[in-house]
């Protein structure tokens, strides 16, 4: 199954964090945010259109940002463009 966003939005998967501080401290799961960056994993046709984002990059966004779904087993958040902070290179 795959999935194309509609409209002004894009498929993001979140890219997880270290479990251990740099001193070697285990952090466990349930002690930990999610975190606020991921790779594009799809966008819409509108979004590549524009040619800010694109497939692959990773990107920052706020806490709070999109909406969960889960896609063949595993969490992906659709957001809107302008939750999008920036884009880490």
């Amino acid at each position: 199954m795959s999935f194309e966003p509609l409209g002004q939005r894009v498929l993001v998967k979140r890219v997880e964090e270290e479990a251990k501080t740099a001193s070697g401290i285990i952090i466990p799961d349930n002690a930990k945010e999610k975190p606020s960056n991921g790779k594009v994993i799809a966008i819409s046709s509108e979004v590549e259109e524009d040619g800010l984002i694109n497939a692959g990059d990773t990107v920052v966004f706020g806490k709070y940002s999109g909406t969960e779904i889960t896609l063949e087993g595993s969490e992906h958040l659709v957001m809107d463009v302008d939750d999008i902070l920036g884009i880490l290179k």
